[in-house]
């Protein structure tokens, strides 16, 4: 099992990513291996950052290009085993039945690369709440998912009822815990925000979603994503890795 970040947290904290060898640098000396997306601009790009990567020991999971086809050839290329589903617009407006439509045409061409195409359920989009993703895996048989708990759980769905479903279609795991801000309001980033593991505020037991994985032998990618920093990435990151590790050793 690899342990890595989905650092869309750390950019915003910082203003925005300037420099990869640095980011990697830091999360290494936590003792994180690696982050989730390689985005990239150009095939060189893509080659610059990955051997970066590589020559410090660290990895990456998928790779993200200006164009989808660019990123799942990317992937394809440097032989990585996923790509986020981007059939287009993924907002709460498009209708599910055109997303899935799209979703199985990205599947089905991203397959023949030896690629996999994994949704990342979220609240807001399309694939949301715990019926839409129900549906949707349903629909598009073939595709795989990123679970992450946070965003299902604040969608009020079932995380561990997820993992003994769909045990052998997630590809990689995103972990946080949640702070209710205003339960009432209907924007749902101003009805919560996501915080490092045990620093929310509605007693989240992700302990129970490790659990669940470890009893269906999950030993692929945790990646921490915490959107919203308070403090310091480094120590809240570190606090997080530190426990979703413990968490698998006494699962």
């Amino acid at each position: 099992m690899k342990f890595g970040v989905a650092d869309y947290g750390l950019s915003v904290w910082d203003g925005d990513l300037y420099d990869l060898q640095t980011r990697l640098e830091d999360l290494k000396a936590l003792g994180f291996d690696g982050i989730e997306r390689l985005t990239a601009v150009s095939p060189a790009d893509a080659m610059r950052q990955a051997e970066i990567y590589h020559r410090m020991g660290m990895d990456f999971s998928t790779v993200a290009g200006p164009k989808v086809a660019n990123g799942i050839a990317w992937t394809c290329a440097l032989g990585k085993p996923y790509v986020w589903l981007t059939p287009g617009s993924a907002t709460r407006d498009v209708n599910i039945d055109v997303y899935c439509r799209r979703a199985a045409r990205m599947v089905d061409v991203a397959n023949r690369m030896n690629v996999e195409v994994a949704v990342h359920n979220h609240l807001g989009a399309v694939v949301e709440q715990q019926e839409e993703l129900d549906y949707f895996m349903k629909a598009v048989p073939n595709a795989k998912l990123i679970f992450d708990i946070g965003h299902l759980h604040g969608a009020g769905g079932d995380c561990v009822g997820t993992i003994e479903k769909y045990a052998d279609r997630i590809i990689a795991m995103h972990f946080k815990d949640i702070e209710m801000l205003d339960p009432d309001n209907k924007e749902w980033y101003k009805r919560l925000c996501f915080r490092g593991l045990d620093d929310g505020n509605i007693n989240f037991d992700w302990r129970a979603v490790v659990k669940a994985l470890k009893k269906v032998g999950y030993d692929k990618w945790c990646f921490i994503e915490q959107d919203t920093h308070r403090n310091d990435p480094i120590k809240e990151l570190k606090q997080s890795l530190d426990l979703l590790k413990q968490a698998f050793a006494e699962a």
